[in-house]
């Protein structure tokens, strides 16, 4: 990545995870779980955080959006979806309105990154990226 796209990049105001991310860090995580659960561990760990603030749950869609107030204020949205019996993918989307000198994005991703750590604590970690086009 050339240094003007590094530098641009500090500056972004979303952090999201996909399948094809530029950045191996912040690609799509899968887990040896099912949907239910996994939707109930993700709810757990914001309900335990006093920081979080569960804003709505979308059991239907495997969705969670919250609010978290830590370094920067910020809104997130969890997507849960079972791509096999017993291998679900999770997605984070997470983004604020507020900025920094510094820029907001390597703070945004760690929020993502500490996000997915938890997770791993709870579930069997199968991979990233399982499903990229390679």
């Amino acid at each position: 990545m050339s240094i003007f796209r590094q530098l641009a990049s500090r500056y972004k105001k979303q952090c999201e995870t996909n399948e094809n991310h530029s950045d191996p860090e912040l690609t799509t995580r899968y887990y040896r779980t099912n949907t239910a659960q996994m939707m109930q561990t993700i709810e757990d760990l914001f309900k335990a955080d006093q920081n979080v603030n569960i804003l709505s749950i979308s059991r239907e869609r495997g969705e969670i959006a919250a609010e978290i107030k830590k370094n920067k204020a910020c809104f997130a949205i969890v997507t849960v979806v079972t791509v096999r019996p017993f291998e679900t993918a999770v997605d984070i989307n997470i983004s604020t309105e507020q900025s920094s000198p510094a820029g907001v994005h390597p703070i945004l991703k760690g929020e993502v990154l500490s996000i997915y750590e938890k997770v791993n604590k709870r579930h069997d970690f199968l991979g990233s990226a399982r499903n990229a086009d390679k």
